[in-house]
């Protein structure tokens, strides 16, 4: 058929292709998550929603299924006009718990959304009632007492919350939460319909919200509210001199309480028990509270450094933040000295915000009594976070939340230090003055000094279940980039990469970290989330392509998250491929003692678990055959080890493509091994990264810190491949090894009633073994039995995890009690 009109047909096409260009030069730019939805939504001028369609804003950018809502739970309009605007997912009425997102927006215009988003498929009706569930959830908890079992703290909840019906006792609710504690891998890390409850132990001391598949039963998560960390008004105090402190008259003389800032600040004697009802007035009758007077052997001069402590971090949110107190709404800080978790006992060796008031222990063996005034600081810093981003306490964000608890505590310290003079403190020492042997708990300038990584999942990084997945550890990371932002600093990290920052100042910097926790981070926000964030608040604060936005955005290249600024702000791809840390702790044992490929050709000794060969390459053709050559150096044992060779093929910084795994396997043999692979036709020409791996675990990937062994980085130079290839195709699954079976320790009968064989490899003698829970407290109440095997009788039913050793090595092995 003749088209009598090709000029119109033309003319129509070029339209609807200027259309679809201008479409997209319209549509908004995304940062994904690991979970691939969208983690920030960057809106293009232009092309802004009005803030009154945010809710189909978010169903859109999340595309959220029909049964998916976001409900609004409040709004705010801070300093520089912004107006944020938070939600909170639901499916099908039930909500979604950490799934929260927020419009930020201008002149009722929306320029950002920033949040976590979960895709829900579930039934939400439950098969267990909450009564049930709060049986399985105090099951787990395991405490001998509970705050509603004792009717004076009942009675003083309702005097406090002015309400007749307030109690401890846990009321369940219904969300939907991700399973954090299964070690099925079916459910773990999944959307689970669960019951919430808020459970608060009295002895042991714990307070957390535990969450219970309202299915099966199972505790899927624990959210700890009391923050757990061995860290820490005038009068002659302890820690800060001779000071003046705001307070107020009573029968006898005066008190430690006042009323000039927020609703007021009290300070409490909890007479070494745990008992906040039975607590008492600190009074002096002359208020001249002398060190004649406090400095006695009970530690009462502490009761002013905790009133001192309280007023500082209170001024220093008002004026450098312009937050009254905690919850921006003048908040009551209340806080107790002499507290003890066993009454009467040696010492309580903590400090802690209990979700409603601040506790001190006196210490014990560790530490003087813990009410310094960087440690106060860091326990309110827990108050904001929760009324804030309300990061969970587990794994990355939990780290997140020590750090930046950390981050307050120095800042509130340094501001205190300047205005008043006081000696004896360092900014970025956390707890030094309460160590009986000196030093401190952490140092936010050097992390590695007190076992913290400095650079994400590098030297340090715990992968473990312990401290709630390491929240004490892996917060080194958010420390270091403080201290580099705030002070400046250069070198190179554990990925290999050298960087340079230029310091803001500490002012600038926290004006930058509050508002990445107030504005944009929420309860599952993770460290690249954080990066992000951080560079929108710079942006917001100080301007696109200012030297904040710079210097925020080289301290997380320094740390190991993201790029080097490339001039393009923090959503710009980076100019130049980073990739992630790998590296083994332990080279006891076994290392890597050759590699060889082509002119790579390199035997080596132990090489601190981490070796940065990228200045060897050698050359590779698209679509040849190569042979790669390795083996593993033993001090004795030849253990069973599992090799993995990655190649980047498309060079974007990950090594996560498919067919990038090139070699995988094990081999207990300290022979030279050997595997061939093939360069696919379609791999991107230039130089790219070679990884192998010897690991003494199947689950080391390509980016992580594990037990025994090391990596090693090489450079490969790819010739004749694709210019730039939208996809890899072609390509074979990784080469096999021997894949012999690994040499494991052996526990049974799994599930265990009372006794547990344990059978090392090579029928080795059992040196030590150690029991622990899921939340990571060892279990104390086993013993050897005479036969060997280990008496687990006394111990509650549920998940354990074994770590045994045969004097050289460890091994892990999980088992149930029934």
């Amino acid at each position: 058929m003749i088209n009598k009109y090709p000029a119109l047909v033309l003319a129509l096409l070029g339209s609807a292709l200027t259309l679809q260009a201008q479409d997209a030069a319209r549509a908004p730019q995304t940062v994904q998550g690991a979970d691939g939805l969208p983690e920030l939504v960057q809106f293009r001028k232009g092309a802004t929603p009005k803030l009154t369609d945010a809710k189909q804003a978010l169903r859109t950018a999340l595309a959220l299924a029909p049964e998916a809502d976001m409900r609004s739970v409040g709004s705010e309009v801070d300093q520089l006009g912004f107006t944020h605007e938070k939600f909170q997912q639901f499916y099908k009425g039930v909500k979604v718990e950490h799934a929260t997102y927020s419009v930020h927006a201008r002149n009722g215009a929306i320029e950002t959304m920033t949040g976590d988003a979960e895709v829900v498929a579930l039934d939400v009706r439950p098969s267990l009632s909450a009564d049930a569930a709060l049986k399985s959830a105090l099951g787990f908890v395991r405490a001998s007492r509970y705050m509603w079992q004792d009717a004076r703290e009942e009675a003083s909840l309702k005097q406090q919350e002015n309400n007749p019906n307030a109690s401890y006792l846990p009321k369940g609710e219904l969300v939907i939460v991700n399973n954090q504690l299964s070690m099925d891998a079916a459910k773990a890390g999944k959307p689970t319909l669960a019951w919430k409850f808020n459970v608060y132990a009295q002895q042991p001391l714990s307070r957390a919200y535990i969450y219970v598949d309202a299915n099966t039963g199972e505790v899927v998560m624990q959210d700890a509210i009391i923050k757990h960390t061995a860290a820490n008004a005038t009068f002659a105090t302890a820690y800060n001199g001779t000071r003046t402190l705001a307070n107020e008259t009573t029968t006898g003389g005066y008190r430690l309480r006042e009323y000039t800032r927020g609703l007021g600040i009290e300070t409490y004697n909890a007479r070494k028990s745990n008992s906040y009802t039975a607590a008492v007035d600190f009074v002096d009758a002359d208020n001249n509270w002398t060190a004649a007077e406090y400095n006695n052997a009970n530690y009462d001069n502490v009761a002013g450094d905790a009133h001192f402590g309280a007023q500082a971090t209170y001024d220093y949110w008002k004026a450098v933040h312009n937050r009254n107190s905690y919850d921006n709404a003048g908040a009551k800080i209340k806080s107790y000295v002499h507290f003890d978790d066993v009454p009467g006992g040696a010492g309580y060796e903590n400090a802690f915000w209990n979700g409603s008031v601040m506790t001190y222990g006196d210490g014990a063996s560790s530490f003087k009594p813990l009410t310094a005034m960087d440690v106060c600081g860091h326990e309110i810093g827990h108050a904001v976070c929760e009324k804030t981003a309300n990061l969970t306490y587990q794994n990355e964000s939990g780290a997140m939340n020590e750090g930046f608890s950390d981050i307050w505590g120095a800042c509130v310290e340094a501001r205190a230090v300047a205005q008043y003079g006081l000696t004896g403190k360092s900014t970025f020492l956390i707890g030094e003055e309460i160590m009986k042997a000196g030093g401190a708990l952490r140092s936010m300038s050097n992390p590695n000094q007190y076992g913290q990584p400095d650079t994400y999942k590098g030297s340090y990084w715990y992968t473990g279940t312990g401290d709630y997945g390491g929240v004490h550890t892996n917060s080194g990371v958010l420390n270091y980039w403080f201290y580099l932002l705030s002070q400046g600093g250069s070198g190179t990290n554990d990925k290999g990469s050298a960087y340079s920052v230029t310091g803001i100042g500490i002012d600038a910097a926290a004006k930058i970290a509050y508002r990445t926790e107030s504005v944009y981070l929420t309860a599952s926000s993770t460290y690249a989330s954080a990066r992000t964030a951080a560079i929108s608040a710079a942006t917001d604060l100080y301007g696109a392509g200012s030297a904040q936005v710079i210097a925020t955005t080289n301290a997380w290249y320094a740390v190991g998250v993201g790029a080097v600024y490339s001039g393009g702000g923090g959503t710009t791809p980076p100019s130049t491929t980073t990739y992630c840390a790998s590296k083994g702790t332990s080279q006891s044992y076994e290392w890597i003692d050759l590699v060889q490929l082509g002119s790579i050709n390199r035997a080596s000794s132990k090489d601190a678990g981490y070796y940065n060969g990228t200045a060897t390459s050698t050359t590779v053709a698209a679509g040849s055959s190569q042979t790669i050559y390795f083996s593993a150096g033993f001090t004795s044992t030849a253990y069973t080890e599992y090799w993995k060779v990655y190649i980047d093929y498309n060079q974007n910084g990950v090594f996560t493509d498919a067919g990038e795994l090139v070699v995988s396997g094990s081999s207990s043999s300290a022979a030279t091994l050997s595997s061939t692979f093939t360069v696919p036709a379609t791999a991107k020409s230039g130089a790219t990264r070679l990884r192998i791996i010897m690991s003494d675990a199947s689950a080391t990937t390509s980016c992580s810190s594990y037990s025994y062994g090391e990596t090693e980085d090489y450079t490969v130079n790819i010739s004749g491949g694709t210019i730039a290839p939208a996809g890899l195709t072609g390509i074979r699954s990784a080469m096999p090894l021997g894949n012999e079976e690994a040499r494991l320790a052996r526990v049974f009968p799994n599930p265990a009633t009372e006794l547990l064989t344990i059978l090392l490899p090579d029928n080795a003698p059992l040196r030590s073994v150690k029991v622990y829970d899921v939340r990571g407290a060892e279990m104390k109440q086993v013993r050897l039995a005479e036969d060997g095997g280990l008496d687990v009788s006394r111990l509650a039913p549920g998940m354990y995890q074994l770590s045994l050793s045969d004097g050289q090595k460890s091994f892990q092995q999980r088992f149930i009690k029934q």
